[in-house]
């Protein structure tokens, strides 16, 4: 990794080492994470002004403590080079990456020192301690009241190992000490003392008798040792068993004997702990306590803590395992921010690290390997590699391995060849118990969960494991949506699909049994959840729908049940996953039939009504639907038929529905209604529509019969009642159906109400996907501007519209409204045109009674060899109610000049 000393960038050995072409320049770029070194500077700049306000007292152990800055986040996003950056940034200002802007402060008052608490770095508790009085050593002065207590804790714990030699084998010296000897000064340190109590020689080998007879003098009060009598716990801590448990105290004086530093040589300890994940775990927290001591009993030192886990301190529950916990004690790291990705401000002291912006994706693969100075990964490469990456620097780490290990082979890299990595799947495992690596098994089937459904699907009787995962920083939180929690979208696509390689793997029928529990889960949650509403009916059916069709699941279950809600509110949702291409793929199975059917219907609402015939066909040709679902593509093909033109056919498919009494035999009624109301058959469709009911919509026909006769305000008044009985039951597509329609009929007689009405329409339209209610919604604005000399365009602009979505069956219906217009202005030749329009759409016999309206509008007679339609009245009374509604927009018009 790159390490900045001095300023100058460190090559990146192991991609050096990964080819032998030596012309292949090997760094890595540091990206990024501006945001992050802002929230450093403003946390730190808090920490120093408070530090050096008067009323500062680094012995008061009950105030709240803002000394600690957490950064956390999932495994190889670069919390350790963040760390590592940081502390280069404080030690000289040439170690700070360009990228990040200059603090406030002098960094020579900053005293840092990085200690990585991985396992495999051999870290204990003593090391750590060592290491932060090692690079307080170099300030050149012994920190006595420190030094006797560790000097006691050394010659106790350590008989006859010297200190130096300790420090030397273990490589401490070199690292943190800068040619300083720290046991001169801890000699220094106790002779000094040994002075002042006037004792004997060098007191190197009585520490005992030291501190016994300092312990007095301090009880005593004696002036011979002012100097450290204003230490007021320094008894207490020589007096108590010199164990570990007294050592994580002793950091309090260490605290102190900075604080009596003259103001000149003053300076501030900022420790950076790096993998803090790895002190302990949720359970077992007794490194985590000594840690935490040093931190509370250091308030004049400033740390950066950087681990996979958000810090829990702030948390009551944790009282009893650690010495301070709650929001009180802690209140920079009470709460979480969900999906936190920047610093917030001063008091906010836990950041998430996140993931790269694709920007910075592209700029670290292509400053990461070089050849003659350009970027050896091409554009094209990189932005392969981005995408899949979904900003994990990890993957972006393990692509280039992998593009160095083809090129070595002698290969040209493809975007092919990078998908999942099995690593992203051990180093996610790595410190997860048993229970958590089920649980995320589990939920990677998912595309989100909550505790409950997680728990569900894993089969589990108790939601801690889960709760556990949910703190993870894999865990993405998103309160706004349906399900809280969701995987990281590259660890996710790892678990799913890359070879798992841990010792507890799933085998095929682990994920099939999985994937039942997770269905199963998914219809609880629908069935019996906290909410039930539409939006979670989508929820499961996006879920539960890749899970049939992933896995064949052959029993298709409550899918069944949510496939009818889904398709009797009429408002059409695009359902992941998307069918399969109808070219490319066959169906097998049941799951792939739904999957293919509910698809289809959502994406009628955007492509051509014969491309819905055409893919509801070959559902209804595979068999492979149950018998209570085949109905389904066979009503929805009927539908589409009819809105292509072929009458004859669709009234087929309403029969055959109708004749298998299913649930969708009342809708397919009202369609066969609709057809007699098509060919002019209005007393069968009156009939028809008294014994509907809600179920077949039986208001919706009534208004379409009622409009067609010259009634649009008993038609409005059935659309109204129709609203409301979709209101009542929740069916929010129906309401709007019913409510375009309402203002269309209005817009013949009352332009102004209708002007209102279609606001409403507009309303109750937002947010659903109705190709078809919307262009009602149009035709009708055109009805109410009846007589704008703008009609002609925008009717125009419709008809494109209608072909283009396959929706020819309505264009009958707006060259009604033209043909409104035109009879207000008296536009016989304009009007002959659109008669003539008319004739043609409805050669069939289909729509043909519109011919006998536009002949009404203009008192027009009718062509001899004409067959009328059986009107609900007679033809005279329709004929003079049509020319009514016209001459009145006519005298309206009049009225407005």
């Amino acid at each position: 990794m790159v390490i900045f000393r001095g300023g100058v960038v460190a090559r990146d050995l192991r991609m050096l080492f990964g080819a032998n072409d030596r012309s292949v320049a090997a760094e890595e770029a540091f990206t990024n994470r501006q945001a992050q070194w802002q929230a450093v500077v403003a946390a730190l700049t808090d920490h120093l002004q408070r530090v050096a306000n008067p009323s500062f007292d680094v012995e008061d152990l009950a105030s709240p403590r803002l000394n600690v800055l957490v950064a956390h986040g999932v495994g190889g996003i670069g919390k350790s080079t963040f760390s590592r950056k940081i502390e280069a940034s404080l030690t000289h200002s040439g170690g700070r990456p360009a990228q990040w802007a200059a603090p406030g402060w002098p960094i020579e008052r900053l005293l840092p020192v990085r200690i990585d608490l991985a396992r495999s770095r051999g870290v204990d508790f003593e090391r750590v301690v060592l290491s932060i009085r090692l690079a307080v050593a170099v300030l050149g002065r012994p920190m006595p009241a420190f030094d006797l207590a560790l000097r006691r804790h050394w010659d106790r714990n350590h008989p006859g190992e010297p200190l130096e030699e300790y420090l030397r084998r273990g490589g401490m010296l070199s690292r943190f000490s800068n040619g300083v000897n720290l046991p001169s000064q801890l000699q220094s340190a106790l002779a000094d003392v040994a002075q002042a109590l006037a004792l004997p020689g060098t007191i190197g080998g009585a520490v005992g008798q030291l501190t016994t007879t300092l312990v007095g003098a301090l009880r005593e009060r004696r002036q011979t040792v002012r100097a450290l009598a204003g230490c007021s716990r320094l008894a207490d801590i020589l007096e108590a068993e010199p164990d570990l448990e007294t050592l994580s105290f002793a950091a309090h004086l260490l605290a102190w004997d900075l604080a009596q530093l003259p103001a000149a040589q003053r300076v501030t300890p900022v420790i950076l702990f790096d993998s803090f994940e790895e002190v302990g775990d949720r359970t077992h927290r007794d490194f985590e306590r000594l840690l935490q001591r040093i931190v509370w009993l250091m308030p004049n030192a400033f740390f950066v803590i950087t681990g996979r886990d958000r810090l829990q301190w702030a948390e009551d529950s944790l009282q009893g395992q650690l010495d301070w916990t709650g929001p009180t004690a802690w209140p920079g790291l009470a709460g979480q921010v969900p999906g936190a990705r920047t610093h917030g401000g001063p008091e906010v002291r836990q950041i998430l690290v996140g993931d790269f912006s694709p920007e910075d994706c592209d700029d670290h693969l292509a400053r990461r390997l070089a050849h003659n100075g350009q970027p050896l990964i091409g554009p094209d490469l990189r932005r392969a590699i981005t995408d899949r990456s979904h900003g994990l620097p990890l993957y972006l780490d393990l692509a280039v391995m992998r593009f160095l290990e083809i090129r070595r082979n002698g290969r040209v890299p493809q975007p092919d060849d990078f998908g999942d990595f099995p690593a992203l799947i051990s180093r996610t495992l790595s410190d997860l118990t048993s229970d958590e690596r089920h649980v995320l098994r589990s939920v990677s089937l998912l595309d989100a969960f909550s505790v409950p459904l997680a728990t569900q699907a894993a089969g589990l009787t108790h939601d801690s494991a889960a709760l556990r995962l949910t703190e993870r920083p894999f865990i993405r939180e998103d309160l706004t949506g349906l399900w809280p929690f969701h995987l990281h979208q590259v660890v996710r696509s790892a678990i799913r699909n890359a070879e798992d390689r841990a010792d507890d793997r799933w085998s095929e029928q682990d994920w099939h049994r999985a994937a039942l529990r997770a269905q199963a889960a998914l219809g609880q949650e629908w069935a019996h959840g906290p909410r039930r509403d539409r939006a979670v009916l989508i929820g499961v059916l996006r879920q539960g729908l890749r899970l049939a069709r992933d896995f064949n699941l052959v029993e298709l279950g409550w899918l069944a049940e949510a496939a009818f809600s889904y398709v009797g509110d009429s408002v059409w949702e695009p359902l992941a996953p998307p069918a399969h291409d109808h070219e490319s793929a066959m169906l097998s199975t049941p799951a792939d039939a739904l999957v293919e059917t509910l698809s289809t219907l959502a994406r009628r609402q955007r492509e051509h009504r014969a491309r819905t015939v055409e893919r509801l066909t070959a559902v209804i040709d595979s068999g492979l639907l149950p018998a209570e679902l085949q109905e389904m593509p066979v009503y929805y093909r009927a539908k589409a038929l009819r809105d292509i033109g072929r009458t004859e056919d669709s009234r087929h498919g309403y029969q055959q529905v109708v004749d298998g009494g299913g649930r969708l035999a009342q809708a397919a009624r009202r369609g066969l209604a609709q057809a007699a109301r098509l060919a002019g058959d209005f007393p069968t469709t009156l009939a028809a529509a008294q014994t509907l009911g809600w179920e077949g919509r039986h208001q919706r026909v009534l208004g379409d019969l009622y409009w067609i006769q010259g009634e649009p305000q008993r038609a409005a008044e059935t659309y109204l009642a129709g609203r409301l009985e979709a209101d009542q039951h929740a069916k929010a597509g129906e309401a709007a159906h019913n409510q375009a329609l309402r203002a269309l009929a209005l817009a013949f007689v009352d332009p102004r109400q209708a002007d209102d009405e279609l606001d409403l329409a507009e309303q109750l339209l937002a947010g659903l996907d109705l190709r078809a209610t919307t262009i009602n919604a149009a035709i009708a604005s055109l009805i109410r501007d009846a007589g704008n000399p703008t009609i002609e365009d925008r009717a125009r602009t419709l008809r494109t519209e209608l072909v283009v979505a396959g929706l020819t069956s309505m264009t009958p219906t707006l060259e009604v409204a033209v043909a409104f217009h035109q009879a207000v202005l008296d536009d016989h030749e304009a009007l002959r045109a659109t008669i003539a329009r008319l004739r043609e759409q409805t050669s069939d016999g289909t729509y043909a009674y519109y011919t006998d309206i536009a002949h009404f509008m203009a008192d027009l007679p009718l062509p001899a060899d004409h067959t009328p339609p059986r009107w609900l009245d007679s033809e005279g009374a329709t004929r003079a109610r049509w020319r009514d509604m016209v001459t009145a927009r006519r005298d309206l018009l009049r009225t407005a000049r």
